[in-house]
C-alpha cells in the first residue's frame, strides 16, 4: 500500500482535537485525585497546575488509530498486531503514571513497569532486529534482540521524562521526533510507521494549545513516559525490517538533544556520589534559565536545537553509515562543549552570588 499525506493528515488532525477537547477533563481528573504541580524549587510555574493532561494524549493517539484502524479506509486492512502491542505496553505505563502524578512511586518501580511495556513491545513484533554497523552491513541482532528492545525504550522512555521540565518542551520536541520518524516512514514507504507517527503528532500539537507557556496543564509523568514508549516503539518498527537504511541511527539523531541530555545527568550523578534517580536542576533546560533565559525562550531555544538535529537526521537519510556515526560523534563532541562552557558559566554565577551576599 502507498501511504498517502492526506491520509496522515487526517489522523493528525483527528488525534489534535481529541487531546485538545479531552485536556479539560484531564484537568478535572487531575484536581479530584490530587495529581497537581505544586510550585516549587525547581519548577518554573508559580501556581498549582493540573497533571494527567497524558491522558487526553494517550486516547487521542490510541482512540484515533484504533477508530481507523476499525472504520472503513486504508488502515482497516492493516496487520492489527503493532496497534494491539503499542496499546497493550501503554496500559501499565499510563496506570503507573496516573499513581505516580498523584502520590509518586519509586524509580525501581517505574524501571520495572518500562522494562515489562518493552517485553510487551517485544512479543509484537518491535525490537531492534538488526544492529547498525559503521565498518560494513548491519549484524542481526539475534538473542539481543530481547536486552536491546529493553535498553532501548528504558533509555527513549527516561529522556522524554527528564526534559519534560518546561512549559511544551517535551511536547515540541515529540512532536518534532514524531514528524521525523513519519518522514523516514513515508520515504521508506512504510505506511504502518507512518500511521503510528501522524497521530502521536497531532496528540502533541493539540496538548500545546493547553501547554505552552504559560502552561494550564501538564502532561505529568503519564505523558512523558507514554510518550517516550510511543517514541521508542515508533522507531523500533522503522528497525524491523532490517534493510542497510532502516536502523536505529536516524531515531537517534533526531532524539539526541533529550537522550544525551539524560545520559549526562544520569553520568552527573553518579560522578558525584549522588543517588542517579534522585531529580535535581542541572538540566539543559535548567542551564539556560540560570543564564538568564526566560523559560519560553530556553523552550523555544531547544525546539530549534531539536529541529535542527531532526534536518540532520533526515539529511542523513541514504547517505553511507559512517556518515551517520561520524555525526553522531561530532554531535556528542559539541554538546559536550556546550555543557562545559554551561557549567563554567553557572560556576562563575555561584561565586559571584556568593561573593556579593558574604
Amino acid at each position: 500500500m502507498t501511504p498517502r499525506l492526506p491520509y496522515s493528515l487526517i489522523l493528525g488532525v483527528a488525534s489534535a482535537l481529541v487531546t485538545v477537547f479531552l485536556v479539560p477533563l484531564a484537568m478535572r481528573l487531575a484536581l479530584r485525585i490530587g495529581a497537581v504541580a505544586q510550585p516549587g524549587a525547581r519548577h518554573v510555574h508559580r501556581d498549582p497546575v493540573p497533571r494527567l493532561g497524558g491522558l487526553a494524549m494517550a486516547a487521542g493517539v490510541l482512540g484515533v488509530s484504533w477508530a481507523c484502524y476499525l472504520l472503513p479506509g486504508p488502515a482497516h486492512h492493516l496487520d492489527p498486531r503493532f496497534l494491539l502491542g503499542l496499546t497493550l505496553a501503554s496500559i501499565p505505563i499510563l496506570a503507573l503514571g496516573v499513581v505516580d502524578d498523584a502520590r509518586g512511586t519509586s524509580p525501581l518501580a517505574k524501571l520495572g513497569v518500562q522494562a515489562c511495556a518493552a517485553v510487551v513491545l517485544a512479543q509484537y513484533g518491535f525490537g531492534v532486529h538488526v544492529v547498525t554497523n559503521p565498518l560494513g552491513d548491519p549484524i542481526a541482532a539475534g538473542w539481543l534482540n530481547l536486552p536491546l528492545t529493553i535498553v532501548w525504550v528504558l533509555v527513549v522512555t527516561n529522556a522524554i521524562n527528564l526534559i519534560d521540565g518546561l512549559d511544551g518542551l517535551a511536547a515540541g520536541v515529540v512532536l518534532i521526533a514524531a514528524m521525523t520518524l513519519w518522514w523516514t516512514g513515508r520515504v521508506h514507504q512504510d505506511f504502518y510507521v507512518m500511521f503510528l507517527a501522524a497521530p502521536l503528532a497531532g496528540a502533541t500539537l493539540g496538548f500545546l494549545r493547553w501547554n505552552f507557556p504559560r502552561a494550564r496543564a501538564f502532561m505529568g509523568d503519564t505523558g512523558s513516559q507514554f510518550l517516550g514508549l510511543a517514541l521508542a516503539a515508533i522507531s523500533l518498527l522503522e528497525n524491523r525490517k532490517g534493510t542497510a537504511t532502516v536502523t536505529l541511527l536516524l531515531p537517534l539523531v533526531a532524539l539526541f538533544l533529550p537522550i544525551a541530555d539524560g545520559v549526562l545527568a544520569f553520568a552527573r550523578r553518579a560522578a558525584s556520589g549522588e543517588p542517579v534517580f534522585r531529580a535535581d536542576s542541572s538540566h539543559i533546560h535548567h542551564r539556560l534559565l540560570h543564564l538568564g533565559l526566560s523559560p519560553r525562550n530556553a523552550t523555544l531555544l531547544m525546539w530549534g536545537v531539536s529541529l535542527a538535529l531532526a534536518l540532520v537526521a533526515i539529511a542523513l537519510e541514504g547517505r553511507p553509515r559512517r556518515a551517520g556515526w561520524i555525526t553522531l560523534a561530532s554531535l556528542a563532541a559539541v554538546l559536550w562543549i556546550a555543557f562545559e562552557v554551561l557549567e563554567g558559566v553557572e560556576r562563575r554565577r555561584r561565586r559571584s552570588t556568593s561573593t556579593s551576599s558574604s
